[in-house]
């Protein structure tokens, strides 16, 4: 494991809901946008932990994948699934034409999805490790 990855892995993840919060605020909502910054934000969240336990996963956005990932080490994430399934669907499809119509309540959904995830103790534990 190197150290320094996952410390990455996480200040990223962070720089993306940072966005995804500052965009929520915003006038002019794009909720597709901030649905995706959550999305990324999860993502990379889920990689630092995997790079944490010397995990390369494939390359991949799939939150529902990377996650059953990390249930494999730790049965905890389960706890998570439901926010990583649902998130999944803005990982990268959003991006591209005729992608889902947005509301307002997914884009609450996801910036909960993403403060509860933030949070949820093995990726928070990365914070201490990496702030050491």
């Amino acid at each position: 494991m190197n150290i320094e990855d996952v410390a990455e892995w996480i200040k990223i993840a962070d720089d993306d809901f940072d966005s995804a919060e500052i965009l929520n605020q915003s006038f002019r909502k794009h909720h597709e946008i901030i649905c995706y910054h959550c999305a990324q934000a999860v993502e990379k969240y889920l990689k630092g932990y995997l790079e944490y336990k010397d995990i390369v996963p494939e390359k991949t956005h799939n939150l529902t994948y990377l996650n059953s990932i990390c249930i494999e080490q730790d049965n905890s994430f389960i706890n998570i699934k439901t926010e990583c399934d649902f998130l999944n669907k803005f990982a990268n499809d959003i991006r591209y034409p005729h992608r889902y119509e947005t509301k307002e309540s997914d884009v609450n959904f996801c910036i909960n999805a993403v403060k509860k995830i933030k949070i949820f103790e093995p990726i928070n534990a990365l914070r201490n490790i990496t702030d050491n």
